[in-house]
């Protein structure tokens, strides 16, 4: 057989690496080929050419391409350590669902058919189909960019209770760099993942709703696979997606991220944070299209990357209501005051509470702070980015297995900083941008928070910035404590003309002390 005579040929001409020879003799019995993937994988096993070097990320070990043909990222750990620990509490709140399902539908069936040993026959077909749906599968999971296959691995070797890994890409050198690696970490890793060559759109198009999870780390933009990966996510399954063109989402190419994601950026303070909810509306209008609907359970920016973990149901009424989750922003570019519009409104007169289009824009032709005028961005994502039920139960897993992460103290510093952020206070303002714009002296963050909270207002920091300040007091609030504050701490004289000078010249409405 053509396998067989691959097989000792392989033998007699490669020197195998000690830790790959444990597993040559599961080739046949772990072998893609015998699958419904057979046509991505080649009839012999994947040769491993002399000793190389290898690198090690969690329980997962790899070989090193000193050639560069494969793309791999060390300083990705933080991204694949946090994506561990969101899809480990994902496969618990999974089967927590279930069970609370099943629980729910077993309360409408008589308690005389729920005996356990009766007969099928005689217990109704509901019984039946409900004693089928008991066992809940394990999820399947897409990694639909593999390159050296890292992360894929990772996931069956370090997430309990997953299922198929499918790990999917349109490289020939990247596949079998994949099944090289594959096959290097064991039993465990060859019966979970296989290697997939394949165009990632095209694949999530004809397997629609199949995966569980679904997870795009493009080199760059992902707007190209976007609308293919929200049909590939069976309901309630999650999504995990990253975008490293922060220079096009932060607001350096305003055309160019209009083009991509169908929103202006603005280059304010909070542009990372507004590159997450562009990303995100990007994504609620992908998934629109096709009736269903992004939830976001994690949404972060670190070091040089955005990355977003959002749940996928659907439901044809639900995404009508979708106008209420986008909303422009109107930035001033003198004092650089902000504030958020809508796209609809809810009728209060109308009982089916359909969305309209909203009234016209809420800020006047000139800003009644400083008399700047407005620039316009987005549409952007202004619902809740971050579900904080789930970032402190992943929190508490990653603390209570702090030395499963190599990249701990970076995923828990983010996770503890998103669990304390206000869900409902699009975008911040920063407290050293508003003290030079007045020219004044800083009051200190913790002044500063509690003359907010005594206007009675919340008030919380943020991931994306050490010097945020994310409230829902609005902006003449904001700049009525930085009146009073200057008051107290009178600064030089200023040309009349300047945004600071003119937003000093107005008395406070509001007193703090």
């Amino acid at each position: 057989m053509t396998i067989a005579c691959g097989f000792s040929r392989f033998l007699s001409t490669t020197r195998v690496h000690s830790s790959t020879n444990r597993v040559l003799s599961l080739w046949f019995a772990s072998c893609p080929c015998s699958s419904a993937s057979a046509s991505a994988c080649a009839s012999e096993p994947p040769e491993i050419a002399g000793d190389p070097d290898t690198v090690r990320e969690g329980r997962a070990e790899i070989f090193a391409d000193k050639s560069n043909s494969v793309f791999f990222n060390k300083a990705q750990v933080n991204n694949r350590d946090l994506s561990i620990a969101v899809l480990r509490w994902f496969v618990l709140k999974r089967q927590e669902e279930h069970d609370a399902q099943l629980k729910g539908r077993r309360a409408d069936i008589p308690p005389e058919q729920h005996a356990d040993g009766l007969d099928p026959a005689t217990t109704g077909s509901e019984d039946t189909a409900l004693r089928k749906e008991s066992s809940l599968k394990a999820p399947k999971v897409l990694e639909a960019l593999a390159a050296s296959g890292l992360r894929a691995i990772r996931y069956a070797l370090e997430v309990d209770g997953i299922g198929e890994v499918i790990a999917l890409d349109n490289n020939e050198v990247a596949i079998e760099s994949c099944k090289r690696n594959i096959y290097h970490n064991g039993i465990l890793a060859s019966s979970k993942v296989v290697p997939h060559l394949a165009d990632a759109r095209i694949y999530m198009l004809t397997h629609p709703k199949e995966f569980d999870v679904v997870d795009l780390d493009p080199y760059g933009s992902p707007a190209a696979f976007l609308d293919s990966a929200v049909q590939c996510v069976a309901d309630g399954g999650i999504l995990m997606c990253s975008a490293t063109d922060m220079a096009v989402l932060a607001g350096g190419n305003a055309e160019v991220c209009f083009s991509k994601y169908g929103s202006y950026p603005v280059r304010g303070k909070y542009r990372h944070e507004m590159a997450l909810r562009i990303l995100l509306a990007c994504m609620e209008s992908h998934a629109i299209r096709h009736k269903r609907y992004i939830v976001p359970v994690i949404s972060v920016h670190m070091d040089f990357y955005i990355r977003v973990f959002v749940r996928i149901f659907t439901s044809a009424s639900t995404v009508k209501s979708s106008p209420l989750k986008f909303s422009h922003v109107y930035q001033c570019v003198g004092c650089n005051s902000f504030h958020l519009q809508n796209v609809g409104r809810i009728n209060s007169k109308d009982k089916r509470n359909i969305p309209l289009p909203n009234f016209c824009p809420t800020v006047p032709q000139e800003c009644s702070e400083c008399g700047g005028k407005f620039v316009m961005g987005g549409p952007i994502w202004s619902d809740p980015i971050h579900d904080r039920d789930w970032a402190t139960s992943i929190l508490s897993n990653i603390r209570a297995t702090s030395g499963l992460y190599e990249a701990y103290a970076k995923i828990s510093a983010i996770l503890t900083s998103v669990s304390e952020e206000l869900p409902n206070a699009p975008l911040f303002v920063s407290l050293h941008s508003i003290c030079a714009t007045l020219k004044c002296t800083n009051p200190t963050m913790v002044m500063f928070h509690s003359a907010i909270r005594n206007a009675g207002y919340q008030i919380s920091g943020s991931h994306a910035d050490p010097l945020a300040l994310k409230t829902d007091a609005p902006m003449s609030v904001i700049w009525d404590i930085m009146r009073c504050w200057v008051k107290l701490h009178p600064v030089k004289s200023q040309p009349e003309n300047l945004p600071g000078s003119r937003i000093l010249s107005q008395e406070p409405q509001l007193q703090t002390s």
